[in-house]
């Protein structure tokens, strides 16, 4: 199958978990009594709301230009801040996430960047963000699993199955930067089961790709032993990003003139959310997450507004940035463009 038919059978695929996600939840809903419940929301909160979205966003652009600078000693902010819109724009519409980091790899070596400096730079990154997100969920587990049990409901099983997902993945990439033979030997010899088994087709390019990761992440464990301060900073930077999209349902909240439930829960519950739906293979994890906040925000928002949250909530932190990424990608394709002719 050629790229392009590829492409347009993931945007189809995209579309139609948006029509189902929609289905989902209005089916049980008067579309005029949430829309009149809209109208309700502040204009402000809604603003804030944006620019929080526009700003979690930004801080990966942001971090990356500071690796960047780091190992290869120049980086330009602007571009830098495009590789994040980028990564946001094609993890939003790929299952698991798994075309964020190809789609900025290609940008970044595009705008002349190092491969070794970019392929380091995704790769501790990506680490990192899983890294602080398991540590996050860990303490709320330890620390106010009170809030789970009250709100989760059915959709714990959810979240420990994200949280095992997560904590797998984080174990499994500190294996590979740890005992790098160890884990090129495992992988090379899953895909050689795997072809026996007739699961997957015999490729070289797979296996080159497969070594080019194992290299990869040595040349970023490399990278975290002897920048120990650039990796503080980076951890920092990251805790903040996610802290800023997993409160962003309070000021929702505050916005309908809601009151009662403090930021600090309702932050946690939004992480809870996001954990629980990080590692399935649906892009944007479009569908499960509508079903999944309506449940555990049910009795913060109450019945009346709980739907029309959502729709505020989930339209700034996932559709209206993807749209934004998208106008990003093509100002900066239209004036690639221009600048050939």
């Amino acid at each position: 199958m050629n790229a392009g038919r590829k492409n347009q059978l993931q945007y189809l695929f995209f579309v139609l978990l948006a029509v189902l996600a929609f289905y989902a939840v209005f089916r049980d809903n008067d579309i005029g009594l949430v829309t009149a419940s809209l109208k309700q929301v502040k204009l402000s909160s809604v603003m804030l709301s944006a620019g929080i979205a526009l700003v979690f966003t930004m801080i990966e652009g942001v971090v990356i230009w500071y690796l960047l600078r780091a190992l290869q000693g120049r980086a330009e902010l602007g571009p830098c801040i495009r590789y994040s819109f980028v990564g946001f724009l094609y993890s939003g519409i790929t299952p698991s996430a798994t075309g964020g980091q190809p789609m900025q790899l290609y940008h970044m070596r595009r705008d002349g960047n190092r491969l070794s400096a970019s392929t380091v730079v995704l790769m501790t990154v990506a680490l990192i963000y899983k890294l602080v997100l398991v540590l996050m969920g860990l303490a709320m587990v330890f620390f106010r699993f009170s809030v789970l049990r009250e709100y989760l409901g059915s959709y714990r099983n959810l979240f420990i199955l994200g949280m095992f997902l997560n904590t797998a993945l984080v174990t499994v990439l500190f294996v590979v930067m740890v005992f790098p033979r160890f884990a090129k030997y495992m992988l090379l010899a899953a895909e050689k089961l795997l072809v026996k088994f007739r699961l997957l087709k015999k490729s070289d390019y797979r296996t080159d790709r497969i070594e080019q990761f194992i290299q990869g992440y040595q040349d970023a464990v490399l990278f975290l032993i002897h920048n120990k301060k650039q990796v503080l900073i980076v951890t920092a930077a990251v805790f903040v990003q996610r802290c800023l999209v997993f409160i962003l349902p309070y000021f929702v909240y505050k916005g309908f003139g809601l009151s009662g439930t403090d930021a600090l829960t309702i932050l946690m519950i939004q992480m809870s959310v996001y954990l629980a739906v990080d590692m399935l293979p649906l892009p944007g994890a479009q569908g499960i997450t509508e079903l999944m906040y309506r449940r555990v925000f049910c009795d913060i928002f109450t019945p009346e507004y709980v739907v029309p949250s959502m729709c505020v909530t989930r339209g700034i932190s996932f559709y209206f940035l993807l749209l934004f990424s998208i106008a990003v990608c093509v100002v900066h394709h239209v004036r690639f463009r221009m600048q050939k002719i």
